[in-house]
C-alpha cells in the first residue's frame, strides 16, 4: 500500500459514506413524499439509473482527461446533487428528489471506477490485493454513513434534510483527498504499425467466458445485495423497529461488505478467483435462509452481515476476473460495459425492492432472490468446466 492507494482507499470510504446515507434515507424520504407507497424506492432507483446512463459519459471523460480530472468532476456533481436533494426535502418535492438522485448517479459511475484505478496504482503482481484493500476503505462508510444519517436526521425540522447537507461536506473532503493523489500517465499502446492500438470491439470482448462470468458475478451479486439492502429499512419499519435499529443493521451490513477487503485479495491469490466467488454465492444463500427464519432484530442483522461478506467475495472476485479479460487499450470500453451492466441490474433491483416489499412482503422478496443467486453459481460452474477442458491432459 503506497500513499496514493491509501488516499484512494479514503476516497472509496467517503464514496461509500454517500452511498450508505442515500440507501438508509432515500427510501424513507421517498415513502414520506411519494404519491403511492410502492414508489418509495424510486429515489434509490434514480441513483442507479443515473449511474447506468452516466457510464458512457464517464468513460469518455476518463479517456479524454484522465482519472483525476474525471474523478473530480464526479465529486463536484456529488456536491451539487446533495444540495438538490436537500432542496427537495425542504420543499417536499418527490420528483425533484428523484431528479437529484438521478444526477447523483454520475458520481456513482465515477466511484465505481476507483477499484480499477487501484490496480493501476500498484505493481502487476499485487493488483488483486490493491483492489481488495481499496475496497476495504468502504469500512469508513460503514462506520460514518449510518451514524451520520442518525446524527443529522433531526438537524432541521424537515427529517433527513440535514443528512443531505452533510453529504456536501463529505464530497468536499473527498475532493481534497483526490487532489493529493498522483495518477501516472499511462503510455499509449501502439500496434504493429506504430499507431495507437484500438483493441478488440466490445462485442468480441463480451463473448469471452471470463468476461461473461465477471459481468454476471458483479451485476447479479450487486443486484441481490441491493435488492435486500434497499428493502431492509422499509421492512424493519413495518416490523416496528426504530430508525436507529435499521441504521445499526445497515452498519453491520456495510462492515460485512468491506472488512473482508483486508484479506480477500490473499484468498484469491491462494485459492483462486472462482473459489472465492463460489464462497460468495454460498454466503448469499445463507443470508436468505436466515432472513426466512424470522423477523427479529438478530435475523435482520445476521442476514445482512452475511449478505455483505458474500457481496465482497463476489464483487472483488469479479473485478479480479475482469482484469484478465481485457488489454490496457481496451480498459475504458470494458470497464464501462461492466459498470453499465451493474447499474442496469441495480436499477431493476431497486425498483423491484420497493414494489415487492410493500406489496408482497419480506418473505417473497427473499425467496425470489434465490433465482439470481443460483444463476451466478451456475455461471461459475460453467467457467470452471471451460477452464478444465482447456487444460491439456498429460
Amino acid at each position: 500500500m503506497n500513499r496514493n492507494l491509501w488516499l484512494l482507499a479514503l476516497c472509496q470510504g467517503l464514496f461509500l459514506t454517500n452511498n450508505v446515507v442515500f440507501i438508509a434515507i432515500n427510501g424513507l424520504v421517498g415513502l414520506q413524499l411519494a404519491p403511492f407507497g410502492w414508489m418509495a424506492t424510486l429515489p434509490v432507483m434514480g441513483y442507479v439509473v443515473g449511474g447506468a446512463l452516466s457510464t458512457p459519459l464517464v468513460a469518455r471523460s476518463q479517456r479524454r482527461w484522465g482519472r483525476q480530472v474525471s474523478f473530480q468532476i464526479g465529486l463536484a456533481v456529488a456536491v451539487a446533487s446533495a444540495a438538490l436533494c436537500a432542496w427537495a426535502a425542504f420543499s417536499a418535492n418527490f420528483w425533484l428528489l428523484c431528479t437529484a438522485t438521478l444526477v447523483a448517479g454520475y458520481y456513482s459511475a465515477n466511484g465505481q471506477l476507483y477499484r480499477f484505478a487501484a490496480a493501476e496504482l500498484s505493481l502487476p503482481a499485487f493488483r488483486e490485493k490493491a483492489v481488495s484493500l481499496v475496497l476495504a476503505g468502504g469500512l469508513l462508510g460503514a462506520v460514518t454513513g449510518p451514524n451520520l444519517a442518525s446524527a443529522t436526521r433531526t438537524l432541521f425540522p424537515v427529517p433527513f434534510a440535514g443528512a443531505y447537507i452533510a453529504l456536501m461536506g463529505v464530497a468536499l473532503i473527498a475532493m481534497a483527498c483526490m487532489a493529493a493523489i498522483r495518477f501516472e500517465a499511462q503510455p499509449p499502446v501502439l500496434d504493429a504499425a506504430g499507431l495507437p492500438a484500438q483493441g478488440r470491439p466490445l462485442a468480441e470482448l463480451m463473448r469471452q467466458p471470463a468476461f461473461i462470468v465477471a459481468v454476471l458475478g458483479a451485476a447479479l451479486g450487486y443486484g441481490v445485495m441491493n435488492l435486500l439492502m434497499a428493502a431492509t429499512p422499509l421492512a424493519m419499519q413495518v416490523c416496528g423497529f426504530a430508525f436507529d435499529d435499521a441504521a445499526t443493521v445497515l452498519q453491520w451490513h456495510v462492515i460485512g461488505m468491506f472488512a473482508p477487503g483486508f484479506f480477500t485479495g490473499h484468498l484469491i491469490k491462494r485459492f483462486g478467483v472462482l473459489a472465492v466467488m463460489g464462497a460468495g454465492v454460498l454466503l448469499n444463500a445463507a443470508c436468505v435462509v436466515i432472513a426466512l427464519m424470522g423477523l427479529e432484530l438478530q435475523h435482520f442483522g445476521v442476514a445482512l452481515f452475511l449478505l455483505g461478506v458474500g457481496w465482497n467475495f463476489l464483487f472483488t472476485g469479479a473485478t479480479a476476473l475482469a482484469l484478465t479479460a481485457y488489454r490496457p487499450e481496451e480498459k475504458d470500453r470494458a470497464q464501462a460495459a461492466i459498470n453499465f451492466c451493474v447499474f442496469a441490474t441495480l436499477a431493476l433491483s431497486s425498483f423491484s425492492s420497493g414494489v415487492l416489499v410493500t406489496t408482497q412482503g419480506w418473505t417473497l422478496l427473499n425467496a425470489g432472490s434465490l433465482v439470481p443467486i443460483a444463476v451466478t453459481g451456475l455461471a461459475l460452474a460453467w467457467l470452471a468446466l471451460q477452464r478444465r477442458r482447456a487444460v491439456p491432459v498429460r
